[in-house]
């Protein structure tokens, strides 16, 4: 789960924690002055009532309360708490929006009074209370939002080292801040130059290394021809050409440590047809296709023409009856050999330098190469045998479009 979604997540709580004390505790002092009317004023308008006609009581029970009576009062102006119609008369009590005093219209045939009550300081506190709340919500929201602001900059560096780590060096992080953040984006700076400074100094020598290899044995190759004994001449043939191999393989898998995969779309057919061009055999009939499914595969044309290339290569040479069969259905290639069941796990000999002991024939690099390309990609490759036929399966599982 990312940051953002832990973050969000909590505020979420929070949020809804805080809305629902705030309306717990609105409804409990709504509830307060609900009472508070009922108890108090609903008990002074009856009492004036009771004392209707007596003015000099009434005057008492005024000052007594500290009531005020007013003469201009509009009903619709304010909210009705309470309200009681008698036999001849009613009580009503009003209070006026976002204000702390209540009005007491009390009427009795023809007569009426109308008093406004002193201030309640509960109401005012209730007022406070709900205030605060509402600020404290909109503190959490800033808080929120200032978190965000402060972990988006994650996002551009998880973006870069995954730009980096897929094999584009030269991606760094614009970011300037005196934070923790700031600093973790100049340190990644500093490592991606000293890393690609690193690459480029490997492949530089990897180079060199790769045409001083040829050379002598280019040269070895032609002082070859000069010599006579047959025997001989097959046995330095042989040694060079798997010194020269054995070159290419490795540079090739140096190269796959650095290299910049150039994604394209292409069909499967177009891979295998490819992939077998570059095998050099004297038997076409060696070789059987059976492509069921004809679909799109987005990758690197080049690479994927190599593991495909190297598999074939391995069918051909360790298989002990022909032909060996190529076959593709939805999301895989199959390249299908016959032989004994492999004596380890598949991952053994996807490792550089390992191979079956009795079949010595390579250095047991063309597999290390496919699982290398294959992981770049993403894509996955799996081996089993099938006991009823002898037949060893190796299965590319690339990612249809």
């Amino acid at each position: 789960m990312s940051i953002f979604k832990k973050i969000l997540i909590l505020f979420s709580f929070s949020f809804i924690l805080m809305s629902i004390i705030g309306f717990w505790m609105d409804t409990i002092n709504s509830n307060r002055i609900d009472s508070l009317i009922k108890e108090k004023y609903a008990k002074i308008s009856y009492e004036i009532l009771d004392n209707f006609n007596d003015i000099n009581k009434i005057n008492e029970l005024e000052l007594k309360y500290g009531l005020k009576r007013i003469n201009n009062f509009e009903s619709l102006e304010n909210e009705v708490l309470y309200e009681e119609n008698l036999t001849f008369g009613f009580v009503k009590i009003f209070q006026k929006f976002f204000q702390d005093e209540f009005i007491l219209q009390i009427k009795y045939l023809n007569d009426e009074y109308i008093f406004q009550t002193k201030d309640e300081g509960s109401i005012n506190d209730k007022l406070i209370l709900n205030i605060l709340i509402v600020l404290d919500i909109l503190a959490l929201i800033i808080i929120f939002l200032f978190i965000l602001k402060i972990f988006s900059p994650l996002k551009q560096i998880s973006k870069q080292i995954t730009q980096f780590a897929n094999g584009d060096f030269s991606t760094r992080v614009d970011i300037k801040s005196n934070d923790e953040i700031g600093k973790l984006a100049d340190t990644f700076n500093n490592m991606a130059s000293k890393l690609e400074n690193l690459i480029n100094t490997r492949e530089e020598l990897l180079r060199d290394i790769g045409h001083e290899l040829r050379t002598p044995i280019a040269r070895g190759k032609f002082a070859i021809e000069k010599i006579d004994d047959f025997s001989q001449k097959e046995l330095m043939k042989k040694i060079f050409s798997d010194l020269e191999i054995l070159t290419n393989e490795l540079i090739e898998l140096e190269r796959l440590n650095s290299s910049k995969l150039n994604f394209e779309k292409f069909t499967n057919k177009k891979l295998i047809i490819e992939s077998l061009q570059k095998i050099h055999f004297d038997n076409e009939e060696k070789i059987k296709l059976d492509i069921k499914d004809d679909f799109e595969i987005e990758g690197d044309f080049y690479y994927l023409c190599i593991a495909l290339k190297n598999l074939i290569d391995n069918a051909l040479k360790y298989s002990i009856k022909f032909p060996i069969k190529i076959s593709s259905s939805k999301n895989n290639i199959q390249v299908i050999s016959f032989g004994e069941e492999l004596s380890r796990n598949i991952e053994y000999y996807l490792q550089a330098f390992t191979q079956e002991l009795p079949q010595r024939n390579g250095f047991g690099l063309g597999l290390s190469i496919v699982k290398k390309i294959i992981d770049k990609h993403g894509f996955e490759i799996s081996y089993h045998h099938n006991k009823e036929n002898n037949s060893n399966n190796f299965i590319l599982n690339v990612n249809s479009l």
